[in-house]
């Protein structure tokens, strides 16, 4: 892990300046292409960014909770496609395997997915199934040595590029009791994809339907080795996921903050730059308190995760806030930028778009909202 203050330090200002030289002048092609150029994929590989959140015996760099949402605070400041392709390896592609993973599942997958020769993707949400997490209906049925899946998979992040999924099936009853987790490669027999779902912002990152039918899979592909664990293993990933989720959404608003400024200094109207208006000095206020507010919660409920404590309460928290924050502070970027911020040569006009996501995937607020209630009338 990386514990020593001025190597952190080293790290948090490579992907600083990683971003700002190579990421944010390619906003504009990802904009026009939908897709990640491959040499930026490659610089990505060779800084470690696809292990950062796997432990250092699996060749990943173990980052601590706290030291990875500093690297998705800049991560947050271009364009969310960038931090897409790698985030399902950080998050909720390999965690499930380091958190209830057997060795031999550890061994083979996660040190392939550090160095980024594989993507892996995290399969719950269905047609049918979205928030109500509990209610999957993909079966797994044990025939012999293997298990037999069938069913399908929603709006999956990274599917049409992943190679290994991490999908939650049914094995028993009905509720979370009955829902295990397995690992499936991409080249399992009965396992195909739906075509590449067309979405309102986000370009470059690649969602499409994953489809079983009669998919089999060997007995080792179970998660742990054990059934009837699969909704644990997903709450457990989701809760390290959402408070990443919540540091991008903070990265993000700082650009947008910053964006703004930049803009209200040059244009003109009234014979002065429109930073000396009050009304938009007022936006610019609104947006840097509640861009300092996310920052403090995320840091704060991340070092309280590393610590071990409970942080259910806390981690949906800091998903609402900040998802629903930077959604203000793109409004107000857009309204300070007038028409040109709806023009598409503007970067707030995309950001407008990409943020509307960080308030429905990983739970949408209102299931963060009733998480919240629920372990306060619980404590």
């Amino acid at each position: 892990m990386i514990r020593d203050g001025d190597l952190l330090a080293t790290l948090v200002e490579t992907v600083r300046r990683f971003v700002r030289e190579r990421l944010v002048p390619a906003e504009a092609k990802i904009e026009a292409e939908d897709t990640i150029p491959g040499a930026l994929i490659d610089e990505m590989r060779s800084m470690g960014l696809f292990g950062m959140s796997i432990p250092e015996r699996y060749g990943g760099l173990g980052l601590t909770m706290e030291e990875e949402v500093l690297v998705a605070f800049e991560l947050g400041y271009t364009s969310p496609a960038f931090r897409s392709v790698i985030g399902t390896n950080n998050g909720i592609g390999s965690q499930g395997i380091i958190l209830d993973g057997t060795e031999a599942q550890k061994d083979y997958w996660l040190p392939r997915m550090a160095r980024g020769e594989v993507i892996g993707s995290f399969a719950l949400t269905e047609p049918d199934v979205g928030s109500d997490a509990a209610s999957v209906r993909t079966t797994a049925v044990r025939d012999g040595d293997f298990y037999v899946l069938n069913g399908t998979k929603r709006f999956i992040t990274n599917a049409p590029v992943a190679d290994v999924f991490t999908v939650m099936a049914r094995t028993g009853g009905e509720g979370p009791s009955g829902i295990s987790a397995f690992l499936v490669p991409r080249n399992s027999p009965g396992l195909t994809l739906g075509p590449v779902d067309a979405k309102m912002g986000q370009r470059g990152t690649r969602t499409c339907d994953v489809i079983f039918d009669n998919c089999r899979v060997p007995k080792e592909a179970l998660i742990g080795g054990r059934e009837s664990q699969g909704f644990k293993t997903a709450m457990k990933v989701l809760n390290r996921g959402r408070l990443h989720i919540a540091a991008v959404c903070v990265g993000t608003a700082q650009r947008l903050c910053d964006e703004s400024v930049a803009y209200a200094r040059s244009r003109v109207q009234f014979g002065k730059p429109i930073a000396e208006h009050q009304l938009i000095q007022a936006m610019l206020a609104d947006s840097a308190t509640e861009t300092f507010a996310g920052r403090s919660m995320v840091l704060e409920a991340a070092r309280m995760y590393d610590s071990g404590e409970n942080v259910i309460q806390q981690v949906a928290s800091a998903k609402l806030f900040c998802s629903e924050m930077v959604g203000r502070v793109a409004d107000r970027a857009v309204q300070i930028h007038g028409g040109a911020g709806y023009m598409q040569a503007s970067p707030v006009e995309h950001f407008y778009r990409d943020v509307r996501l960080f308030r429905i995937y990983e739970g949408t607020s209102q299931i963060q909202q009733l998480i919240i209630a629920r372990q306060m009338l619980n404590a």
